[in-house]
């Protein structure tokens, strides 16, 4: 097999498996707090137009990418007030995010149609991502090395750090947390805007990587697979990597299989295998009760301090 058709598609499958990556991160965090948001995709939805219009008003990509982390934190925060401070149901809110997401990002991107940004310059020597083997190493976007970052850091904040430990009480026991002096709510808020920063950025590296243009709901429900990859890693971040590197495999054989002409099997069946997929891993998950013990304590419940 040609070498050069190798690295490529080793690129391929790390280049698609990123934003997914990040999201994941991000919601992962956010459930050891004790949270279920379900607005990933429209946080996602949201960075991606946020970090598309910092782009094409500032010229530099690094500035978008902080644009879609402020727009996606907004957005958490947004679900936070609702969810913290109002004690509404998560998941209903969660929904409604997205449906907000999807449909604030199709509007701001009306002006945007047809408009491409300019690419990230290497962060490494020119000479290295020529070379066809180092290329494999060096030569992504530099979203792809700061996700790959993230996973070992969010690992280590919440094994090795205090401020981790104090999250992860949270999610486990909020009343307890509550007594000892701890307060659950604005944990559980800086939580909800780390995670809303992460889908964000993810979604930047549709608009300004994958397809440096603007089109609605181009994140293409990526955010649900990102959720579902919370639950098949067992709420750990190493695990999560393997994940979404798997999904990433799968969306990448749709793009190779419609390449090579591979007519046994219609290309809507390729594109539907990564969702496919998600729902039978969901469903061996519950049947073998893998991840029900690692879950959260009080994933998904609402904080109501004793009195």
């Amino acid at each position: 097999m040609d070498i050069n058709f190798i690295i490529a598609a080793i690129m391929t499958v790390v280049g698609i498996s990123t934003p997914i990556l990040l999201a994941g991160l991000g919601e992962l965090v956010v459930e050891k707090a004790g949270v279920l948001n379900l607005g990933v995709e429209g946080m996602m939805l949201l960075g991606a137009i946020a970090g598309f219009a910092v782009t094409v008003y500032t010229g530099s990509p690094w500035l978008g990418v902080v644009g879609a982390g402020v727009a996606g934190a907004l957005g958490g925060m947004f679900f936070g007030l609702f969810v913290l401070g109002l004690n509404s149901n998560q998941v209903a809110t969660g929904l409604a995010l997205t449906i907000f997401g999807t449909g604030l990002s199709s509007l701001i991107g009306l002006s945007f149609v047809g408009r491409i940004v300019a690419p990230f310059s290497s962060i490494f020597p020119p000479e290295l991502a020529r070379d066809p083997l180092l290329k494999v190493i060096f030569g992504y976007s530099p979203i792809v090395y700061f996700a790959l970052i993230m996973v070992a850091v969010v690992a280590w904040f919440l094994k090795s750090t205090r401020a981790g430990l104090i999250l992860r009480a949270v999610g486990e026991n909020d009343l307890s947390a509550h007594s000892i002096g701890y307060s659950v709510v604005g944990v559980r808020f800086l939580a909800i805007a780390f995670g809303g920063a992460m889908a964000g950025i993810g979604g930047a590296y549709f608009s300004m990587v994958i397809t440096p243009m603007w089109a609605e709901r181009m994140t293409a429900g990526r955010g649900w697979i990102a959720l579902a990859l919370v639950v098949f890693a067992g709420w750990r971040s190493g695990r999560l990597a393997v994940g979404a590197y798997f999904f990433g495999l799968l969306m990448a054989l749709e793009l190779y299989a419609k390449a090579a002409g591979f007519s046994i099997l219609p290309s809507q069946f390729w594109a539907a295998m990564p969702y496919l997929m998600t729902v039978v891993v969901l469903a061996l998950i519950s049947m073998r009760d893998r991840a029900g013990s690692n879950a959260p304590a009080c994933l998904g419940r609402p904080f109501i301090p004793a009195t």
